[in-house]
């Protein structure tokens, strides 16, 4: 895999969509998908930086999610904002990594998200509950950089 657009096919990228847009239905937690070339950075390091360029620090619970991957680097991270991380056990995110990285290793990057995603939603749920009013505070689409 050379170039990140080839990373997903349009149809792949409506489903990870998808997946954000009922994984939130579970939720007020708010997901989004980052995906990148290279970093030379760390990267849960990088997708820090990129959570804060996507302004995803910018909810009003501070419970946003990015999955991020370096595509070509074959590296790949979550990090949730700090109304998240206060709240949640220091084991909250092994879960989530491990699917990911488990369909990763075998090459279904798309599912590794899907599952991933699902994951994340499922058990924000306990924590930052789905609300009636709830509005959709982060764009689904999947952020490229």
């Amino acid at each position: 895999m050379s170039h990140v657009e080839d990373f997903l096919s349009a149809k792949q990228e409506q489903e990870l969509i998808e997946s954000i847009r009922l994984a939130e239905k579970n939720t007020s937690g708010e997901i989004r998908v980052h995906l990148e070339r290279t970093t030379h950075k760390e990267p849960l390091e990088r997708a820090v930086e990129v959570f804060h360029f996507l302004k995803m620090d910018e909810t009003e619970q501070r419970n946003g999610v990015l999955f991020y991957v370096a595509v070509d680097d074959k590296k790949f991270s979550v990090v949730g904002d700090k109304g998240i991380n206060q709240v949640v056990p220091d084991d909250f995110w092994n879960s989530v990594k491990d699917l990911v990285i488990g369909e990763f290793k075998k090459a279904h990057y798309t599912n590794g998200l899907k599952l991933g995603i699902l994951e994340a939603g499922n058990k924000l749920k306990q924590y930052f509950p789905y609300k009636i009013d709830d509005i959709n505070e982060i764009d689904d689409s999947i952020s490229i950089g």
